[in-house]
């Protein structure tokens, strides 16, 4: 695979997914955004945090790290909250860090590639923004608009860098496999195939690991280009909803890889952002739009990590809380407070459809409709939980 040579830079927009909560242990979950310059990024992050950063029309715009924190939409959380009349709503939060990182060549440490890439290995998604839109007046830094290039770009950088962990790991494991042990000899063989796939320009998440000894050396490697991908075509306003040429190259590049493609209109959704709440409603509707294309993008996104959001319902505060799909109870509780796995006795459980036909929990109780569940059960998406626990 050969290295290209030094050229424009890239950008970094991070995202930790978190839960105002006691447990300041939890970290949350992370996406880190990426895309060339002039690619709408900035101007997405604007309308998701209202932040008004700089969105200028050349490179290294975006030179120190800019931070936001947005409330995550669930209209579910907002109709529980007015069932039952709770005088503090609390949403999941997400965390926006706009930052400036990637020069090609960044896998060998140039520019700010040595940050860039850290601040990647430490995320668990990436959502891909290629620009999808034609204007004389933005410049593109490779002069023309190419979402195939743009994209061959940054999945280049990240399986370099990918290759170097490879091949440190393929040469430690060769020399401890000449003692003749079979599981080192098999974890050779395996890290080879791997090798030859990413040298083959193939990201590390299209590689077939089938064996769970294997899975685990994946995971201890933490391949840049193994993380999941989702990427966002950033289009004009006239061709939001038919798209264009460019958005179906991409679409192509998405359905390819089994990623997700999300449609935005990034100079809309910024004007959108800096509308009251009604406004926002009257200019969606002249749009045609139900919802503002960032919402598209943030449930995209927890589809993409496989996420679920359960509550905690009451008069005094009822909350959204985000977990991955498959978590059992008490570590649901523990993402409220550690003593609550710590001590989990059970888990309440009301589906959220039963919660509001019922109107309340005591009503829900009484039909039978809340279950009592021990520390096997998986949580559901929309499950309204009180947790009983003792410490």
């Amino acid at each position: 695979m050969m290295r290209p040579s030094a050229g424009p830079p890239f950008f970094l927009l991070l995202i930790r997914t978190t839960t105002p909560q006691h447990n300041t242990e939890n970290m949350g979950f992370q996406c880190g955004i990426v895309g060339l310059p002039n690619v709408g990024k900035s101007t997405i992050f604007n309308a998701l945090t209202s932040a008004a950063i700089q969105a200028e029309n050349y490179p290294f715009c975006t030179i120190e790290p800019n931070i936001g924190i947005v409330p995550v939409p669930d209209e579910r959380l907002d109709r529980l909250a007015n069932l039952v009349h709770t005088r503090n709503k609390v949403p999941t939060q997400m965390e926006f860090v706009d930052i400036a990182g990637l020069v090609r060549g960044a896998s060998r440490g140039e520019g700010l590639g040595n940050q860039f890439l850290g601040h990647i290995r430490q995320v668990d998604a990436i959502i891909h923004v290629v620009r999808c839109f034609e204007n004389d007046n933005i410049v593109h830094v490779d002069g023309s608009v190419d979402p195939l290039r743009d994209v061959s770009v940054i999945n280049t950088e990240l399986i370099l860098a990918d290759m170097e962990s490879v091949d440190k790991r393929l040469a430690r494991t060769k020399n401890q496999a000449k003692s003749g042990n079979r599981t080192l000899i098999a974890e050779l063989a395996m890290l080879e195939r791997l090798q030859a796939h990413l040298g083959a320009g193939e990201p590390a998440r299209t590689f077939v690991c089938k064996d769970e000894q294997h899975q685990g050396v994946m995971r201890e490697l933490c391949l840049l280009s193994a993380k999941p991908v989702l990427y966002v075509a950033n289009v004009s306003e006239d061709e939001l909803a038919g798209g264009n040429a460019h958005v179906a190259a991409l679409e192509r590049v998405a359905t390819g890889e089994k990623a997700e493609l999300v449609r935005i209109a990034g100079a809309i959704e910024q004007e959108i952002a800096q509308l009251a709440p009604e406004e926002q409603k009257e200019y969606l509707a002249e749009l045609q739009m139900a919802e503002p294309g960032l919402h598209r993008l943030i449930r995209a996104g927890y589809r993409l990590l496989e996420l679920i959001t359960f509550f905690t319902v009451g008069e005094k505060e009822t909350k959204a809380w985000t977990i991955s799909q498959g978590i059992k109870a008490p570590g649901a509780a523990g993402k409220i407070h550690s003593d609550f796995e710590r001590g989990f006795i059970r888990a309440e459980v009301i589906a959220y459809k039963d919660y509001m036909a019922c109107g309340s929990e005591a009503a829900a109780r009484d039909k039978g409709l809340m279950r009592s569940e021990g520390k096997d059960y998986e949580v559901k998406d929309g499950d309204c939980i009180l947790f009983r626990f003792n410490v």
